[in-house]
């Protein structure tokens, strides 16, 4: 049986990969860095941690950071960017996750959200683990883009579909979930946020002079959507089955 989205084969040709590709350190990680803001003093839960780049960011800016990956071998890796100090969480958030409620000021999720067949499972933990004031920052495929890549003439429909990644010398199947801008919403309405902002970056300047066509690309169409959340004073989330 083939296996999807198995980052341990290949963490350290995506880890790689990911520090210098312009849409991971020019586009996606400068749009939510800025939609997190000042993070000083704050605890901040990286949920879909990788190898650390954000999370090593956050630090840096002054936020007590937790790191969470389904992946052993990316945490590994996220392990020696971060150091001993940091804590790493193996955790899928498809499941509860084994963290005590109220227990951050800041969730974000990078890139993650687009791998889940249910939004609601990992919402209603990201609103337990939060403080009241707590706020969500998520990016995620965007919506549009997503019914382009699946080749299917359904952007309304909620489906997965499967590309194959090239990282080094390996071919790698991946398998991602497409779903409307309604559906995410109400996703977020039903876990008990409220949606602040919705944002289509354009690339940081800088990766004109990395890569002319990507750039190009990334200021005309948005690769992904980034959402800021939080909760709602006085809203009990939905409970999940």
């Amino acid at each position: 049986m083939q296996e999807f989205n198995d980052y341990d084969r290949f963490a350290a040709e995506y880890g790689e990969d990911n520090e210098l590709n312009v849409y991971n350190a020019l586009y996606e990680r400068p749009a939510t860095l800025a939609m997190v803001g000042n993070v000083e003093g704050r605890r901040v839960l990286d949920a879909g941690c990788g190898g650390g780049s954000h999370a090593q960011m956050l630090r840096e800016r002054g936020a007590t950071v937790t790191g969470l990956d389904r992946s052993r071998a990316m945490l590994d890796i996220a392990r020696k960017r971060l150091g001993a100090d940091v804590d790493l969480v193996q955790a899928d958030l498809n499941d509860s996750l084994p963290l005590p409620d109220s227990a951050f000021d800041v969730v974000i999720a990078p890139l993650v959200m687009h791998y889940l067949p249910r939004w609601d499972v990992p919402l209603a933990e990201f609103h337990r683990v939060l403080t009241e004031a707590g706020t969500v920052i998520i990016s995620t495929h965007h919506p549009f883009m997503d019914a382009v890549a699946a080749g299917r003439n359904d952007y309304l429909g909620t489906y997965e579909f499967t590309e194959e990644w090239v990282r080094g010398d390996r071919r790698v199947p991946m398998k991602f979930w497409h779903r409307p801008l309604h559906k995410m919403s109400e996703a977020f309405s039903a876990a008990g946020f409220v949606l602040d902002q919705i944002v289509e970056p354009q690339p940081d300047p800088t990766a004109r002079n990395i890569s002319p066509r990507d750039f190009e690309r990334l200021t005309r169409e948005a690769r992904f959507i980034f959402f800021r959340l939080h909760k709602e004073a006085g809203r009990v989330r939905r409970d999940f089955k």
